[in-house]
């Protein structure tokens, strides 16, 4: 290392002197420690640095995790504030539905306790999970039913093959096959013109203008109860809440029966409540839009009390409708079920849409009451799958089964039997194009009531 020179504030005469000289050697020792000492200080503290660092967990060295531990360092006069617990994701109600009908044309088979069994593991094995069977037809009641009995509606009782009580059994043979079970009441306000209930109480009947108490459905030739009369009310109310009471059952479901041909409600009790309420004479014309509120309206009323009744006895129950597509229930049947959706009464929808051709079946499932449904409960398309008179070749009922699915739709079929009983196709084939339709298993979870 060179020597630096000595400063130039120095005197000339003091370089050339001896002492001068000792001086500047003296100078230049001083130098000399005083870059050690440098030295020295400059290793001691690059040292004492490495070792502090050493010291310190790496995650204090980015600003994150700097962050992440200052809430845990008290700050004078202010509380230290815990982390706030995590929120929970509010769950999704909405539960995919593969359904089938069990109706009067099955009753051989769910009467029998061994083809129940057979046809409930085979609905199993092809991943359905709910099942609709029909408890109320024809004006009677499928189970031993004292509101029907009372009613004079019904004096005998359907049994099975060996004398059991067959909404019990399909319940607990349904159960066992983790298949939700939901009674319908398919017929609704709809009864025979000769059945018991109506010849028993013909003042529980209402009419059209001309007088007409029947008209031409599906069914047949039925008569109505009038949904407005109070006794009427009263009556399926308590059958309603008989099955709920006395089954386990996991829902009650209403199809396009429970509503009113617009050209009915010229009975006289409506007639005298209408003018009461609206104090004016019920419109002679069948489609004005007041006359259609009102009647709509009451059969609204209806529903909201009788599924509150249902929930009070069993808060669990699923309560299901199957109506016709929404113009046609409101318009034709004064069935206003998106009201009821909106209301909040109803848990799952499955709205008939029972088409050949598939593009109008397509504007159907796409309209924008469904999808406003289906974002809020269960929602399915039900698809015919044939008649006894009338077969549906799979390659349809299949299209029309991918079309709801893809579109994030349920599907049940109407009805059990049809699904490959009546098809151009064999068993097998009908089957197997099942089978592949649900390939996965898409279980439906209820809280089973005590």
């Amino acid at each position: 290392m060179r020597l630096m020179p000595l400063p130039s504030f120095m005197p000339q005469d003091w370089r050339k002197h001896k002492f001068s000289q000792n001086l500047r050697h003296i100078f230049r020792q001083m130098l000399r420690s005083r870059k050690r000492f440098l030295s020295f200080l400059f290793v001691v503290t690059f040292t004492t640095t490495l070792f502090l660092h050493s010291l310190v967990p790496s995650f204090l060295v980015n600003d994150q995790a700097i962050a992440q531990i200052k809430p845990q360092i008290p700050q004078l006069n202010k509380p230290v504030i815990p982390p706030s617990p995590p929120i929970s994701q509010p769950v999704d109600k909405r539960q995919e539905i593969r359904g089938v009908w069990l109706t009067s044309n099955d009753f051989s088979v769910f009467r029998d306790r061994k083809q129940l069994s057979e046809a409930l593991q085979q609905l199993k094995q092809l991943n359905f999970n709910t099942i609709y069977p029909v408890v109320w037809n024809s004006g009677y009641a499928m189970y031993p039913s004292t509101v029907a009995l009372e009613a004079g509606a019904q004096p005998f009782v359907y049994r099975g093959s060996e004398g059991h009580d067959i909404v019990a059994d399909i319940i607990a043979q349904g159960h066992k096959n983790n298949l939700l079970v939901m009674p319908w009441f398919e017929f609704g306000f709809m009864a025979p013109e000769m059945s018991e209930l109506a010849i028993a109480h013909p003042d529980w009947l209402t009419q059209q203008r001309n007088g007409d108490k029947t008209s031409i459905t599906a069914a047949g030739e039925v008569s109505w109860l009038n949904p407005f009369h109070p006794e009427v009310q009263k009556f399926l109310t308590e059958l309603v809440l008989e099955a709920v009471s006395n089954y386990d059952l996991d829902g009650i479901q209403f199809d396009d029966h429970t509503s009113l041909p617009k050209t009915f409600g010229y009975d006289r009790y409506t007639l005298n409540l209408y003018r009461q309420e609206m104090k004016e004479e019920a419109p002679a014309d069948v489609n004005d839009p007041d006359w259609v509120r009102w009647r709509a309206n009451k059969i609204t009323a209806f529903m909201a009390r009788l599924s509150k009744l249902v929930k009070q006895r069993k808060p669990n129950v699923i309560f299901s409708v199957s109506p016709n597509y929404y113009e046609f229930a409101y318009k034709q049947q004064l069935q206003d079920w998106l009201g009821w959706v909106r209301q909040g009464f109803v848990d799952e929808l499955l709205v008939q849409v029972y088409r050949d051709d598939l593009d109008d079946y397509l504007s159907q499932i796409s309209r924008p009451e469904i999808v406003e449904v289906q974002n809020k409960i269960s929602t399915a398309i039900a698809i015919l799958s044939g008649l006894r008179n009338s077969n549906v070749p799979m390659s349809r009922v299949y299209s029309q089964a991918v079309n709801a699915k893809n579109r994030g739709l349920g599907v049940a079929f109407f009805y059990y039997k049809s699904l490959w009983g009546y098809g151009p196709e064999t068993v097998a084939e009908r089957q197997k194009n099942l089978q592949y339709l649900f390939r996965s298993p898409a279980p439906r979870f209820a809280n089973r009531n005590p």
